[in-house]
């Protein structure tokens, strides 16, 4: 099946490239409320299932037994840019789990973000793992191993207890069989499986209705800076539309969930471009009639996107091409 087109990129007035993609928005039993393309055939959500992730953490009492904070549950749901901010709360959530930094194995780089990356070189500083983007995911893991007494070594591995938690989690929530499911090595060395976007969607919808979903939107509508970072579009979105969880994942997908309607979402963008999938998770999101006013006028702000050139000379335009009934 043949993706439709869900974005065009303009120069002057004409189409240069386009986007094709489908998306998924249900409710938590599944009804479907707006799709379009394959929804069917398995994608890899990457860091969008963070939340899910951090689940058994939630679930299994840890967080309140190590008296987590509402910024350290949003960073452990994050993808952050590894600005100063994400950095020293990585470190607390370590700290209060009585675990090493070193201890931590989702790789090292550089800071997202270019200024938080130019300072630590122009103080002669290496990056370390807690600037990688999912060091907060990590660290929430470590935590879990230490609540659990198991093995915090190797916790990335899919046969350990840790990855095992979150294998159920998206099993149940998702209602998708796992051990069948296409699973590969995400960039941060944990395992990622693969699933169709309507049972993403469908396991969204059912996660903003319970306890922990709302404690994490909870988390992360008090501080949408930890869940990214200076200039990111996760963080721009949710400080404009409070009431919405979204996160991106790498090559082009985004899933969350707008809890005072009930409904998830996902979205994968065919050739993983996160030009075309922010633009067109945006437009989508906008044209539910579950909004005020006012949050749809912001959401429609995120809809189309102006290019400019390196003279910042407007040259084109980023812009939502369909969406369907």
């Amino acid at each position: 099946m043949t993706n439709p087109v869900l974005v065009d990129v303009l120069r002057g007035d004409f189409v240069e490239s386009r986007h094709r993609g489908s998306f998924a928005v249900c409710d938590a039993k599944g009804a479907i409320v707006a799709q379009t393309g394959d929804i069917e055939s398995p994608v890899y959500p990457r860091s969008a299932i963070k939340a899910f992730q951090c689940l058994p953490l939630l679930e299994s009492g840890g967080a309140d037994h190590y008296g987590l904070s509402d910024d350290e549950i949003c960073l452990c749901c994050s993808s952050h840019n590894g600005e100063e901010d994400h950095v020293r709360v990585a470190r607390s959530i370590l700290q209060k789990a009585d675990v090493d930094e070193v201890c931590l194995e989702c790789g090292v780089h550089w800071p997202s973000a270019r200024d938080a990356a130019y300072a630590l070189v122009r103080e002669g500083k290496p990056a370390l793992q807690v600037h990688n983007n999912c060091s907060g995911k990590h660290a929430g893991m470590l935590m879990m191993a230490r609540h659990l007494k198991v093995d915090t070594k190797g916790y990335v591995g899919v046969d350990h207890t840790i990855q095992k938690g979150v294998a159920d989690a998206l099993s149940r929530y998702c209602e998708v069989d796992i051990s069948r499911a296409p699973m590969g090595i995400d960039g941060c060395s944990v395992p990622t499986w693969a699933m169709p976007l309507k049972n993403l969607a469908k396991g969204f919808a059912k996660l903003s209705g319970d306890a922990a979903g709302k404690r994490i939107a909870k988390a992360v509508r008090g501080n949408p800076f930890l869940v990214a970072g200076t200039s990111r579009f996760d963080t721009r979105i949710m400080e404009a539309v409070p009431r919405l969880f979204i996160k991106v994942g790498a090559e082009g997908v985004f899933c969350g969930f707008i809890a005072h309607a009930g409904l998830g979402f996902a979205l994968k963008c065919d050739d993983g471009a996160t030009r075309g999938t922010e633009v067109a998770i945006a437009f989508i999101l906008a044209k539910l009639d579950i909004w005020t006013s006012e949050e749809q006028a912001a959401l429609h702000g995120f809809g189309s996107e102006t290019q400019k050139n390196w003279r910042r000379i407007e040259v084109g335009e980023i812009r939502a091409a369909i969406y369907p009934a």
